[in-house]
């Protein structure tokens, strides 16, 4: 499955091109905070591979519940690009999804 261009955007990790996307409305768990955030990354260019999907320690910022949040910078997405590459994430590669979780510590709201 190949990431929407539209709305991604571009980061060049150790060299290497990505694109990376948040989606814009949150899922019914996430609006209610159930859920952390998501974010899809892959390679960039024309070739399709794996998918990265990064689910992240914070709530997702269009929640419906007033929770506040930090925003996913740069910073963290290349963190979680190297940590998935060290766990054996391909990004050239055709497969299914990359699933990476670095959720730890996110309290769900009741």
């Amino acid at each position: 499955m190949a990431l929407n261009k539209k709305g991604s955007r571009r980061i060049v990790v150790d060299g290497i091109g990505y694109l990376w996307r948040i989606r814009r409305k949150p899922s019914y768990a996430q609006g209610l905070c159930w859920t952390p955030m998501t974010y899809a990354v892959e390679a960039a260019g024309d070739q399709p591979g794996t998918t990265l999907i990064v689910t992240s320690g914070q709530a997702h910022p269009s929640n419906w519940v007033g929770v506040e949040t930090e925003p996913i910078r740069p910073a963290h997405v290349a963190a979680g690009i190297r940590e998935a590459r060290d766990q054996g994430w391909n990004p050239t590669r055709v497969g299914s999804p990359f699933q990476l979780d670095r959720s730890a510590g996110f309290v769900t709201q009741s």
